[in-house]
């Protein structure tokens, strides 16, 4: 099982829409069923609270969560062979 699988089932993925830059808030926000925009204001906020910190964040998280385009159904189980 890889990262992105695991990000998908939770719900973590990058949206097409609503997207700024890569959608990491938008998918963020979607996750945890916040408005997009106030998650970009929490991001600002927390930057200049704590500066630096999401500038590491955000990029692993670009990297890591799947964009929704890419998203790949597969069955669970193959269907049985007869």
């Amino acid at each position: 099982m890889n990262i992105h699988e695991d990000m998908r089932r939770q719900g973590l993925v990058r949206p097409q829409d609503d997207r700024v830059l890569a959608g990491v808030c938008a998918g963020l926000a979607r996750r945890f069923g916040i408005n997009p925009w106030g998650a970009r204001f929490l991001f600002v906020l927390a930057l200049m609270v704590l500066p630096g910190s999401q500038i590491i964040v955000y990029p692993i998280l670009w990297v890591l969560m799947p964009s929704e385009d890419r998203v790949v159904h597969r069955p669970q189980d193959p269907p049985p062979q007869v």
